[in-house]
């Protein structure tokens, strides 16, 4: 049965492509960059359908189908891609190509609430990770490398020359001098081998179990590629240790939930994951931190990224300012506890 938020309205190819009922459409989610809504066939099959980003090409859905096909004949729970009534993944639009995926029932969570949620997460990422290590194919999409702090120092730089009359700018100035500062503390991150990853394994997008704290598969596969592990590892982290959510000015960073994480992935990736690999989880959660926040403080001033929430915000730079904030500060957080962190990667991975 679909809430009693009023149904909205889709292009009627889209409607018609995957024959959808118009008064089933709903929305569904807050992600930052597609938009998504939940709907019902006429035959009454749940399908959730996505507008994609414009950053996305129409070919990202070759890559979704590949993946997915191989996940699920790995045994894994993954939503699969429907095709049209003529057969073709998406229906490209000038706006971003719209698709539709079988739905996994569940729940989507802003924040760990415990332990138990944050050790089967990162069990799900491990398998994830590992039955994608076989996989034989060339993504058809190739996306730029996305974690290259040194580019979005640069951009963050530029935004900073380019907007200096922007309403915002005495705020950001002042957030970026903190974020450059940051970035000149951290620690240089090994050479690690490119492994077949999620890309952008936040919290949000995990799915859980209505019932349990098990969590049961992956969405929102635009961002697949290959990249190095620590660098995924530490982006799944920073979401998912972070007790305060994106949304606010100031951050905790839980050891608890890190170390919970942690055990998780090692028990399903212990042998796979090389002591370099081990070794940078911590600092690239921590580099993971400070990216975001400069992507963040850019936005602010830009405004045309990231999404966000008028029902909280004024605008989509005020909320970037916040977001910006909120990873400075849970940045510092991290470094706080780092010794302890370090110390549950050691026992997670039975380590010396």
């Amino acid at each position: 049965m679909h809430s009693a938020v009023a149904p909205t309205t889709l292009p009627g190819e889209v409607i018609a492509g995957w024959r959808l009922a118009p008064d089933s459409v709903r929305p569904l989610g807050a992600g930052l960059i597609n938009r998504t809504f939940l709907a019902s066939t006429v035959d009454g099959d749940e399908r959730v359908v996505q507008q994609v980003n414009p950053i996305f090409p129409p070919a990202v859905n070759d890559d979704v189908e590949a993946v997915t096909a191989h996940l699920a004949a790995s045994g894994l729970v993954t939503p699969r891609l429907v095709r049209t009534e003529t057969g073709a993944l998406c229906l490209p639009d000038a706006g971003g190509s719209w698709r539709a995926l079988t739905r996994v029932h569940g729940r989507s969570l802003d924040t760990l609430a415990n332990a138990r949620q944050a050790a089967s997460a990162g069990a799900l990422l491990a398998r994830f990770h590992r039955a994608l290590d076989d996989l034989a194919y060339e993504f058809a999409h190739e996306r730029p490398p996305i974690h290259e702090l040194s580019r979005h120092l640069d951009a963050l730089r530029a935004a900073l020359d380019e907007q200096r009359g922007h309403r915002f700018y005495d705020r950001a100035a002042r957030l970026a001098t903190e974020i450059l500062a940051a970035a000149n503390a951290l620690d240089a991150l090994p050479p690690t081998p490119l492994r077949t990853v999620h890309g952008d394994p936040k919290i949000n997008n995990v799915v859980f179990a209505q019932l349990d704290d098990e969590a049961l598969c992956l969405v929102d596969l635009d961002t697949l590629g290959r990249m190095a592990l620590p660098l995924e590892l530490g982006d799944a982290l920073r979401s998912w240790c972070n007790a305060a959510g994106e949304d606010a000015a100031t951050g905790r960073f839980s050891v608890a939930l890190f170390a919970a994480a942690v055990r998780g992935y090692a028990h399903e990736a212990e042998g796979w994951v090389t002591a370099a690999e081990r070794e940078a989880l911590v600092p690239a959660t921590a580099t993971i931190q400070v990216e975001l926040a400069a992507r963040f403080c850019a936005d602010a001033l830009r405004e045309r990224y990231f999404g966000w929430d008028p029902q909280r915000f004024p605008s989509r730079g005020e909320h970037n300012l916040v977001r910006a904030a909120g990873q400075l500060s849970v940045h510092r957080a991290l470094l706080d506890v780092r010794g302890e962190l370090e110390r549950a990667v050691l026992a997670a991975f039975h380590a010396t």
